[in-house]
């Protein structure tokens, strides 16, 4: 379980960007941002793939009621209510800043490097089914509907699909590419990491589309603001 003292500093230091969120009504009943903050986090620690599962986790694991910070008779959260105020809270760059205020704090700052580094990206696969990704000229619209309803079996053997010419109807910004020759193509998503080498420690991230010229191009976003003044610093990469 991560440490929680490191985290509940850097969600005080929020406190001004959680007001101007909670002051935003959407409609639905808000979530309070250190809390919803505190759920994403164990989302990625323990890479549970749908905000359904996270809230079943919430029902029973009193060691995520804990750390989130619900009382044990505190009902868990209606996942889409959750949903859309994590959108909210993404949208006001507050995950970016979570990070940052992690990192500002002297108990990690002694920690990180400011001379070496090292960056590295990993495909993330989208929630799209392949069944989804489909002509952008709609042709496939015209098409008499399968037998066996909306999950039928498809045969793609043989058709020619692109990037160019086909995309997701239920993730448009997903894209079609393949880890190398021999692999499955697949609809995904790059996460890129920057990582200090001292203790090991990632200090930047970033989510791209997935094409061959996104890491180099992430790898740059990341390092520039590192690399100011005459003073040199190294990159270790892999792939780029």
């Amino acid at each position: 379980m991560p440490d929680r003292q490191l985290k509940d500093v850097a969600l005080a230091a929020l406190n001004q960007d959680f007001s101007a969120l909670c002051a935003v009504r959407m409609g639905r009943p808000s979530i309070p941002p250190e809390m919803l903050l505190r759920a994403m986090l164990l989302q990625a620690f323990y890479s549970i793939r749908s905000e359904r599962q996270l809230m079943e986790r919430l029902e029973f694991d009193l060691l995520f009621r804990w750390f989130v910070g619900l009382g044990v008779d505190d009902l868990a959260w209606d996942h889409s209510s959750f949903s859309k105020n994590r959108d909210r809270l993404l949208a006001g760059e507050i995950a970016a800043k979570f990070l940052a205020a992690v990192l500002a704090q002297p108990r990690v700052k002694r920690l990180l490097s400011s001379d070496h580094f090292s960056v590295d990206g990993t495909l993330i696969e989208a929630w799209a089914s392949m069944k989804s990704f489909k002509p952008k000229d709609h042709s496939a619209d015209q098409a008499p509907p399968p037998a066996g309803g909306r999950n039928a079996e498809v045969d793609f053997k043989g058709q020619t699909r692109s990037n160019e010419t086909h995309e997701s109807t239920t993730d448009p910004e997903a894209r079609l590419y393949r880890k190398g020759p021999g692999w499955e193509a697949k609809l995904c998503f790059i996460g890129h990491a920057l990582m200090e080498n001292r203790s090991g420690l990632i200090v930047d991230t970033r989510l791209t589309s997935a094409d061959g010229h996104a890491e180099r191009i992430a790898a740059l976003a990341m390092i520039e603001p590192r690399a100011d003044g005459p003073r040199a610093i190294s990159v270790g990469a892999e792939g780029l």
